[in-house]
């Protein structure tokens, strides 16, 4: 087991009981107590957990969202077949609006490589696709980060998103559900989510499929907003035909 592979075992094992022990952790992954104890120095230095006497707690309220470090260990391969997937969607000299997010992230990636105009709602994709090497354009948003997460928030990002009409939205969540629509932790993060399906002719959803069935605190919308949603096989297969029953197109890679 890689280390990367063995922190996100272990940040989810913490999150999901609360806490764990060294030993129940040693036990988890088969690596030695040695190793779990700088595993866990490594995280907690991160933010993802915190160091306690023999073990570690988890630092996250019922409902708070993970933070960026640790999500961006998770799921990673469906992360980037969803990427390539959405990618695929996109025709030569659109203009696109970019979520924040790590599965986003994954697509500015390959955006990075195609001739669209992109105009990106986060610190490292901006970072990612301001290099002059790739033939993507950039369009820079006004707005404030997050803390930590790099998602631009606040009335200028919103007066950004007012001003211009994109082609095509790409749209992180924090879950989904036929029931509940589009829902985001934070509701800052909510109204960028709402301005940005408003101000494009169509909206594609990225997520991997543990985003599928969950609620998250503040509502974004109807899952009837959504065109398309780009998922990975691992989602519920009966949210999925809920979803297609809205009339989302669904597509799993």
């Amino acid at each position: 087991m890689s280390n990367a592979d063995r922190h996100t075992l272990i940040a989810q094992a913490v999150r999901d009981a609360g806490s764990a022990t060294v030993q129940e952790l040693a036990d988890l992954t088969g690596a030695s107590d040695m190793t779990i104890r700088r595993d866990l120095d490594a995280l907690a230095a991160q933010g993802v957990l915190e160091r306690v006497r023999g073990g570690a707690r988890t630092l996250l309220l019922r409902g708070e969202e993970p933070p960026f470090a640790l999500r961006a260990r998770e799921a990673v391969e469906a992360k980037r077949r969803i990427a390539a997937e959405v990618v695929s969607l996109i025709a030569d000299g659109e203009t696109v609006l970019l979520d924040s997010g790590t599965t986003c992230l994954e697509v500015a990636r390959l955006l990075h490589q195609r001739p669209v105009t992109v105009m990106p709602l986060s610190l490292q994709a901006i970072h990612l696709l301001s290099d002059p090497a790739g033939p993507a354009g950039l369009m820079i948003p006004g707005g404030r980060p997050r803390a930590s997460e790099g998602a631009l928030i606040g009335p200028l990002t919103l007066a950004s998103l007012a001003a211009l009409r994109f082609d095509t939205a790409i749209v992180g969540c924090c879950g989904l559900s036929a029931a509940q629509g589009l829902t985001a932790y934070d509701l800052d993060d909510a109204a960028v989510k709402k301005a940005s399906i408003a101000s494009a002719r169509r909206t594609i959803v990225a997520a991997d499929g543990g985003k599928l069935g969950r609620t998250a605190f503040a509502h974004v919308g109807p899952s009837t907003l959504l065109h398309t949603l780009v998922t990975d096989t691992t989602a519920p297969a009966d949210e999925l035909t809920a979803l297609e029953g809205t009339g989302t197109i669904v597509k799993t890679v």
